[in-house]
């Protein structure tokens, strides 16, 4: 049996209690139980102005603020966010949300494709997150994969059906290294059913699951990585795709439960 002590990222200390929680903040009104954590933010800003959205409370990093706007969709309250670049900030900031009162939870981004077939702006759901970073490991013990919540993957095809919005769902390959995404990892987690490449659903996921929330992710397929080499193909440019798809995962947010 190996001793997972032994290696620091491994050693999983199940201990709910720690030394530093998540700050908890009266919001006036209260805190909506549905968010989306956006990485676009052009979306956000956007978003924002054209709603009228109203800022209800506000995160903070050294990297600035962080501001959490709220808006009415379909006849419900819904706030959303910019959870920053990378695991640990993004998951710090998820686990922020939840202590303020969020509890159903559907992300949106892009993510690098291994496969070339895959069009920039194709629409992909990781249904597990192989964990190739590192936060997960404290929230959730040794594993090489976290899976998806099933009720959300089911909002989020409810939701794209219901626009006749084509998707693959797929596994996705979690990682804090964008420069060390070698040849050799590309072919293994290819092999492995992966078809994404990003920085945060894996710890999303274990967050969720350790605070007990609803998690679900949406991503659109962006640069060409493979064994081959690297295509930016200008993904970050594809406003409609981005701005579409941050109204796909408000839709599917509504369609999660809460309690």
């Amino acid at each position: 049996m190996t001793d997972y002590s032994q290696f620091p990222i491994l050693d999983f200390d199940p201990e709910r209690k720690a030394i530093i929680s998540p700050p908890t903040k009266e919001i006036p009104g209260g805190f909506p139980r549905r968010a989306v954590i956006c990485f676009f933010k052009e979306v956000i800003e956007k978003v924002a102005l054209e709603h009228k959205a109203r800022k209800i409370a506000s995160l903070s990093s050294e990297g600035g603020e962080h501001p959490i706007y709220e808006i009415e969709h379909r006849g419900e309250r819904l706030v959303f966010f910019f959870p920053g670049v990378g695991a640990p900030l993004a998951a710090g900031l998820m686990d922020e949300v939840i202590a303020l009162g969020a509890s159903a939870f559907i992300g949106c981004g892009g993510c690098g494709v291994l496969d070339k077939s895959l069009a920039v702006g194709h629409l992909l759901v990781p249904t597990a997150a192989i964990r190739a970073e590192g936060t997960s490991y404290h929230y959730l013990p040794p594993a090489r994969e976290v899976q998806a919540d099933p009720e959300a993957l089911q909002a989020i095809e409810a939701a794209l059906r219901a626009r006749g919005v084509a998707y693959q769902l797929t596994k996705t390959w979690t990682t804090d290294a964008f420069y060390r995404e070698t040849p050799g990892k590309v072919r293994k987690y290819r092999a492995e059913g992966c078809l994404a490449v990003e920085m945060e659903a894996a710890a999303f996921m274990a967050v969720a699951q350790f605070r007990g929330a609803r998690f679900g992710m949406l991503l659109y397929g962006g640069d060409l990585v493979q064994a081959e080499g690297w295509d930016h193909r200008d993904w970050h440019r594809r406003e409609e795709i981005r701005e579409n798809l941050f109204w796909l995962a408000a839709d599917a947010c509504l369609m999660l439960k809460t309690e």
